[in-house]
């Protein structure tokens, strides 16, 4: 099924969690926040939110600087 993440489209399983999805990214350690249709996911529940077809995915992360 097709997603959108950060303004990309990906082709993911079905199924597939935002945990899993970052792990496939290669990401997961470096995110901090997971907006789905514009809407904050908890860290807590990224283990059980399973995407959906045509979902708006947004993985932020925070770059140190000064």
């Amino acid at each position: 099924m097709k997603i959108i993440i950060n303004g990309h489209e990906k082709e993911i399983s079905k199924g597939t969690t935002i945990k899993k999805l970052l792990e496939d990214l290669k990401v997961l350690d470096k995110t901090m926040a997971v907006a789905v249709n514009m809407k904050i996911v908890k860290k807590d529940d990224w283990d059980k939110y399973e995407l959906k077809e045509n979902d708006k995915v947004e993985a932020l992360n925070f770059v140190g600087g000064g």
